[in-house]
């Protein structure tokens, strides 16, 4: 071996040993093969339930004519009463109910033929009527005209959260055309290069017609992992893929878990991968991240995180545990940990676990399982659990909220048969954006 490579990997390896000793690590072994969890036929049932009531939400809290999906509803089914509430739709919930139509489908919760129909209806609406800027939606509209609601951005996650339903409706109703066709132009319309606003590789939040860009751009670790392989795949107006390499990597060790985590709720380690199957992918330059593998280490970091507080809050323990974005007894909070938020007031929220469901089966279904069991009869009603609940004060959530059933529905589909997975990951452009970041599939 020439001397100058042989001393460039002394250097190498002399770096990699001061870097481990500034940030102690525990090892652990990441298996690029899929994890197979043997279901019980009582977890089977509870998965069961709880997808029919989270797909209920979607069946009876959206617009037929738009397909828009309400933001929120009271638990017991009613819309929200207040006049500036009552028919405000989320984009985003949105994105989750067009992917609620085809798992009811495939599991002939409704007949194919009418989840096709609110597909259809859906993707007209975003084609020909929706608001659309270089082909990017505002956040929030209203349920029945698609006007923009509470003077919403343009957003970009939320754009790519529809398309995630966008997409993977594209491929569950591939045999009919129109969807094919719908689909195609919505995703194929959407211009991520003006997304950059003038930045080589970070993406903006978003834009207001009142005052242009958001500064703030995804520059870190969060739910955007889905919003840069759209823009990296797109066949029309792709970004580089140095994107993917751009956003900073941040580490946390918690109870000898060390991951990526940037920040404290826990559904920025969720949201992308309802889609986006990252099992077996592992980065093939360092740090050589297996995306799925982090998520496995975040949620149980974060249950052992909630276990370290039962000396504060005393009814969290291992299956009473989850906290994430989410209503409060104070109002909405986005909050999580570790680190430790000082908002965190002992409340429980359901989709924490719900949403890890593909990740970590085990103390995930035991914790719905818990919660159900021991406080159901106040929490758990039309549509599953309400949003948020406090064990600790008798609190109850009297809302839930589509983006938290949508990620309960989505997760639960993934551990039992991998339906949105399989959908989403025929798209080529999407298989090809893995592999022009470098998340190729490992045998090892």
């Amino acid at each position: 071996m020439p001397l100058p490579i042989r001393n460039l990997l002394v250097v190498i390896l002399l770096l990699a040993a001061l870097g481990a000793q500034a940030t102690p690590r525990v090892v652990q072994r990441e298996t690029a093969r899929p994890r197979v969890y043997a279901l019980t036929r009582a977890d089977d049932a509870l998965l069961e339930d709880i997808s029919r009531r989270a797909f209920r939400y979607f069946l009876e809290q959206a617009d037929p004519q738009t397909g828009l999906v309400r933001d929120r509803a009271r638990t017991d089914g009613s819309p929200i009463a207040s006049e500036t509430g009552r028919d405000v739709a989320s984009i985003a919930a949105t994105g989750f109910g067009l992917t609620a139509l085809c798992v009811a489908a495939e599991r002939r919760w409704v007949a194919p033929e009418e989840a096709r129909g609110r597909v259809r209806a859906t993707l007209r609406f975003f084609d020909e009527r929706a608001y659309q800027n270089h082909g990017w939606f505002y956040h929030w509209m209203n349920l029945r005209t698609g006007e923009r609601a509470w003077r919403s951005e343009v957003s970009s996650i939320d754009t790519a959260l529809l398309l995630g339903g966008v997409l993977t409706a594209r491929q569950c109703f591939r045999e009919d055309a129109e969807v094919v066709r719908l689909a195609t132009r919505i995703y194929e319309r959407v211009d991520f290069q003006w997304m950059l606003n003038g930045h080589p590789t970070l993406l903006s939040h978003g834009w207001y017609p009142e005052r242009g860009f958001i500064p703030n751009r995804w520059r870190d670790y969060s739910e955007q992992l889905m919003l840069i392989l759209l823009a990296v795949g797109s066949p029309t107006h792709p970004v580089t893929p140095a994107a993917w390499r751009a956003w900073e990597r941040k580490w946390i060790t918690y109870a000898g878990y060390h991951y990526l985590n940037a920040h404290p709720p826990l559904f920025i380690h969720q949201y992308s991968q309802a889609w986006v199957d990252f099992r077996g992918r592992r980065e093939g330059w360092y740090p050589f991240v297996n995306y799925f593998e982090n998520s496995v280490k975040a949620t149980r970091a974060h249950r052992q995180f909630c276990i370290d507080l039962s000396k504060e809050f005393p009814a969290y323990g291992p299956d009473v545990w989850g906290v994430s974005a989410s209503d409060s007894a104070q109002g909405y909070v986005a909050w999580g940990g570790p680190p430790r938020d000082p908002a965190i007031d002992g409340t429980v929220v359901p989709y924490a676990a719900a949403g890890s469901l593909a990740f970590t089966p085990d103390i995930s279904l035991a914790a719905l399982r818990a919660l159900k069991e021991k406080y159901g009869e106040k929490t758990y009603g039309r549509y599953g659990f309400a949003d948020a609940f406090n064990p600790n004060t008798g609190w109850v959530d009297t809302d839930v909220i589509g983006i938290d059933q949508g990620i309960t529905l989505l997760a639960a589909e993934n551990l039992r048969g991998g339906l949105v997975w399989r959908h989403f990951m025929t798209n080529a452009e999407v298989t090809r954006a893995l592999d022009l970041v470098g998340l190729r599939k490992r045998k090892n």
